[in-house]
């Protein structure tokens, strides 16, 4: 068991495009947070997404897990998933995020917008992007 707090996080990537959420500290985000007590990793994602986006999505395979070093000393244990999206890609940004933007995955870098995205998740993007899709996926 990790001494750090754990978040859940979704690459969901619509027409060669992956969902970001800016947050309050004016970095890129992926859709995500804490498991409830008891709540499988998947579930809580599912829920997380939906709640921050208004999006229903499968969850596919874990990507990544990384240490993000949230504020200085501060450490969040992330654990991130591909996702699938279900249905439209019309979105509703939750409260706790500034902006919310599909970024086409040929545009990705440390910046986006003016805007940091933290290098665990451009690794996570990177690592769901790789991986082979079933045959239903493939316009994803």
């Amino acid at each position: 068991m990790s001494p750090h707090p754990l978040s859940i996080k979704g690459v969901v990537i619509h027409d060669r495009c992956v969902l970001l959420l800016r947050n309050g500290r004016g970095e890129w985000d992926l859709p995500g947070g804490r498991p409830d007590p008891g709540e499988d990793f998947p579930a809580a994602l599912k829920r997380e997404v939906r709640e921050e986006t208004g999006l229903d999505v499968d969850v596919g395979g874990r990507v990544d897990e990384h240490l993000f070093e949230v504020l200085p000393g501060a450490f969040v244990r992330i654990v991130a998933y591909a996702c699938r999206l279900n249905g439209t890609p019309t979105t509703t940004l939750s409260p706790e995020h500034l902006e919310l933007r599909w970024v086409p995955v040929a545009e990705l870098a440390g910046t986006i917008a003016g805007y940091p995205l933290p290098a665990g998740y451009l690794g996570a993007i990177r690592q769901a992007i790789s991986q082979p899709r079933a045959p239903s996926d493939r316009t994803v």
